[in-house]
């Protein structure tokens, strides 16, 4: 029997700072991960409109300038076509209020800035298993 090849896991970075996702993109690279990236909210949702049926993950920073994250999950999670993407927030946002607000707009997972490159790619591997 002729194993099927696995899809290539499609993750969307959102993040104002350039070095963030530089850095991200690398270690999604590292990971096999298929990486696009965008530096703020208009341009991030102008890619999930047009590419919404092949993101499996969004990780998404909440400081941006213009549209913040929260405002983006919202509209995410709100959105018959878009509610099903695994949102992370991605941010250095950590208190226990602000957690809370993402559950609350839906977010599915909440990784903290700064952070470990294999633990980032061990927590996505989970997070997509």
């Amino acid at each position: 029997m002729i194993k099927m090849a696995e899809k290539e896991k499609v993750i969307l970075v959102v993040d104002d700072e350039p070095d963030i996702l530089n850095l991200t993109k690398k270690f999604l690279d590292l990971g096999n991960y298929k990486t696009i990236t965008c530096s703020n909210g208009k341009e991030a949702m102008k890619i999930i409109a047009e590419k919404y049926n092949v993101i499996d993950l969004i990780l998404l920073d909440i400081m941006m300038p213009g549209r913040d994250g929260y405002s983006i999950l919202e509209e995410i999670k709100t959105n018959e076509d878009y509610k099903d993407i695994i949102v992370v927030l991605f941010t250095v946002k950590s208190f226990n209020e602000d957690i809370q607000k993402g559950k609350r707009l839906g977010a599915d997972f909440y990784i903290t800035k700064p952070f470990s490159g294999k633990e980032l790619l061990k927590k996505i591997d989970e997070i997509l298993a």
